[in-house]
């Protein structure tokens, strides 16, 4: 595909996008986010694509919104730049019926870091730092962050971190559950690599509807996700997928999945 500002590799299963503005540390401006937009929507539509890896090129992940590009334009809407921009790309990301890892290569900050908590799996190096940096200009978290952070750390650490600008690390990040892994940077592409060789082989129908029921577990009720249980379930025991799996047990084998 022709993209501007990030890059775009299906290999063996594996769909990389990068983040390419390294001379700003992968700010965001609109261009960007629409690319991204376009990009989770082909991912969506190519079976060939299993799994998808998020990084940026260079030093950082993703430094947020590139203030540089609207310093000099009239005030802009910020409910319409979420609501075009960031909001669509973050709802794609999330319910994409196949596993994002997130190669945190860098800094991830504001929104960079909003992105960075959407996708299903981090995996980072030491040094990386994910920072929401909003209130260091007198906003508030969005692209997802106020969702994300209480869920996945105490109310009162996801306090600190929006109201403080805290940083977080790699390891502290891991030891918070934050992230997945934290390794040392010479380690972080092989690091991913054993994830992704993983998911690419993986039955990847099985682990969308995985995907979908525990994002719909974070409001719902028992009753309700014992109930949507069922209804996916119903669909997995009709995926080529199953069949493979259950013959490959009683063969004795390991099973060869489609992703279908």
């Amino acid at each position: 595909m022709d993209f501007k500002f990030i890059k775009y590799e299906l290999k063996d299963g594996v769909v990389t996008i990068t983040l390419n503005r390294p001379e700003v540390y992968n700010a965001l401006n609109d261009a960007i986010t629409y690319e991204l937009q376009d990009a989770f929507k082909s991912v969506a539509r190519d079976k060939e694509a299993r799994v998808v890896v998020l990084t940026g090129e260079g030093k950082a992940f993703c430094a947020g919104q590139d203030l540089k590009a609207v310093s000099g334009e009239e005030k802009r809407s910020f409910l319409d730049s979420l609501h075009k921009r960031y909001n669509p790309l973050i709802t794609a990301m999330q319910t994409l019926p196949k596993p994002i890892i997130c190669k945190l290569n860098g800094v991830a900050a504001g929104a960079g870091c909003s992105m960075a908590l959407a996708c299903d799996m981090i995996i980072a190096a030491e040094e990386a730092t994910l920072i929401e940096v909003f209130i260091n200009i007198g906003l508030v978290p969005d692209s997802g962050s106020s969702f994300f952070l209480p869920r996945m750390l105490s109310r009162a650490k996801a306090f600190e971190m929006c109201t403080m600008g805290s940083r977080i690390k790699g390891k502290e990040a891991e030891a918070l559950g934050l992230v997945n892994k934290a390794v040392p940077a010479d380690q972080l592409d092989n690091a991913v690599a054993e994830y992704t060789t993983y998911f690419a082989k993986a039955p990847t129908k099985a682990i969308g509807l995985i995907k979908k029921m525990l994002n719909k577990s974070t409001q719902s009720s028992l009753e309700e996700m014992l109930d949507y249980e069922a209804y996916c379930q119903e669909i997995a025991g009709n995926t080529s997928d199953y069949k493979e799996g259950v013959a490959a047990f009683l063969e004795k084998r390991k099973p060869n999945f489609s992703g279908n």
